[in-house]
């Protein structure tokens, strides 16, 4: 698994020569109506399991939570079932709002 700084996705996102990851949110639904990235894919944590299917184990995935513990776990769970390119947004969206976005939502 790998791991990456909010700093580093956004440059990731923002750099038009490279293809875009699969943003993985696993907060659950409250959480995500609080706030989310852009063009997330929702899947809570606790149906990981039975939705995996849906995702693509192929195509890099970024896993985000609230911290960063959530997402780590899911990331692991998804690296253990085959999926290639894992990486675990560290300190999820809350530091992603103390890094990159200084007016994105806090809860």
């Amino acid at each position: 698994m790998q791991h990456l700084s909010p700093l580093e996705l956004a440059e990731w996102l923002a750099d038009e020569s490279r293809s875009k990851p699969v943003l993985l949110d696993v907060r659950e639904g409250w959480e995500v109506q609080h706030c989310a990235l852009p063009g997330i894919t929702h899947i809570p944590m606790g149906e990981i399991p039975a939705r995996q299917l849906e995702l693509d184990p192929d195509t890099p995935t970024v896993v985000i939570c609230h911290h960063g513990v959530r997402s780590y776990q899911v990331a692991m769970f998804l690296e253990r079932n085959g999926f290639e390119t894992v990486i675990n947004l560290t300190g999820g969206v809350a530091a992603w709002a103390d890094e990159v976005e200084p007016a994105f939502p806090r809860y």
